[in-house]
């Protein structure tokens, strides 16, 4: 039976940290995962409108094949800046991969779009991410916030308030797989007609909300009404999955293309012309590589944990408005056998 590691977030693979450092008069922020040691890394992008930095270099043919942090960020393409913030604190560290006397840190990056928040404060001037960028670094810590935080902070889900989430799962060989997701999709994380998740039946035990019942008649499959407005590259679905497995860059690959289905299991409809729903895969284990064999729990269970944490994300969101959070708009009416 699978079960969560001792925090339920992906900091429970070890060698992994994570930070946020939020605007919040922008409604804005940054999430960075700290590799403690370099990690092996790849990475799979399935939404029409992605915005990112370095994913080429995480191909299996490319050469570098480890990496020093993962950014998450909202600010559109502005948000890609915070990787150099990232880049910068850990140069200070003396990290980074090798060219002659010098080391380069390497730092790909996922953006959301978060810049038409009703309400925000627009900046003036220099954009705050690659500020951000460094302060989420200097505070990645095993412990971090969900919800309105770091990249989630802006978020949507739908029409929901949508944020940050995480969640991990402990194999019965002791393997450890995570995953954290900022949830901005234009897709819904519930059915419109009750507010039951998608994915409620992929939640362990105790870990969301009980859940309002299940309608009798069959959902439409026209229904959209739960979705946001269709506005070319608005959303999008950006995440981390990791594990203390030995991975190569070609499994890493593998791993992220399986764990996207965790995403299709918890948001619908996933993967449009509207999102640039990316997810990266990351292994923090020494020694030999498993085989393809071994591969299939591993990618199966980054799955079900994307799922669960994209649940995770919408349960921790608060209200900013006009975006209710699920708690404010589906918490209440609820059924006894809820997950």
């Amino acid at each position: 039976m699978s079960r969560t590691g001792a925090l339920n977030l992906i900091t429970d693979v070890p060698g992994l940290l994570v930070g946020n450092a939020e605007d919040r008069a922008g409604i804005t922020g940054t999430t960075v995962v700290i590799a403690e040691r370099p990690a092996v890394a790849s990475v799979d992008v399935r939404g029409g409108a992605p915005g990112s930095r370095e994913t080429e270099l995480l191909d299996p043919a490319a050469r570098v094949d480890r990496i020093d942090a993962i950014v998450l960020s909202g600010g559109s393409a502005f948000g890609l800046d915070a990787a150099a913030g990232v880049m910068g604190w850990l140069a200070e560290q003396g990290r980074g991969f090798a060219v002659r006397s010098v080391r380069v840190p390497i730092v790909p990056a996922a953006i959301l779009f978060d810049l038409a928040y009703p309400g925000r404060d627009a900046w003036r001037g220099e954009p705050p991410y690659r500020a951000l960028g460094r302060a989420a670094a200097i505070a990645a810590a095993r412990h971090f916030a969900l919800g309105n935080a770091g990249a989630g902070l802006g978020a949507k889900a739908g029409r929901l308030k949508g944020g940050l989430g995480s969640a991990s799962t402990r194999l019965a060989d002791a393997t450890t797989v995570g995953a954290l997701v900022a949830v901005n999709s234009w897709g819904s994380v519930v059915r419109p007609d009750c507010g039951r998740f998608w994915a409620a039946e992929f939640a362990l035990p105790g870990e969301i909300d009980a859940q309002p019942a299940t309608p009798a008649q069959a959902i439409d499959p026209e229904d959209f009404s739960a979705c946001a407005p269709p506005v070319s590259g608005a959303n999008t679905t950006i995440a981390v999955v990791a594990t203390d497995a030995a991975l190569d860059k070609s499994a890493c690959r593998r791993l992220a293309i399986m764990a996207q289905d965790g995403l299709a299991r918890a948001i619908r409809p996933v993967h449009t012309p509207f999102d640039g729903d990316t997810v990266f895969a990351l292994a923090t284990g020494t020694g030999p590589p498993v085989d393809a064999e071994a591969l299939l729990p591993l990618g199966s269970a980054a799955a079900d944990c994307l799922a669960r944490a994209v649940m995770r994300a919408a349960i921790a969101a608060e209200t900013i408005a006009p975006f209710p959070s699920w708690r404010d708009k589906w918490g209440g009416g609820r059924d006894a056998g809820g997950a």
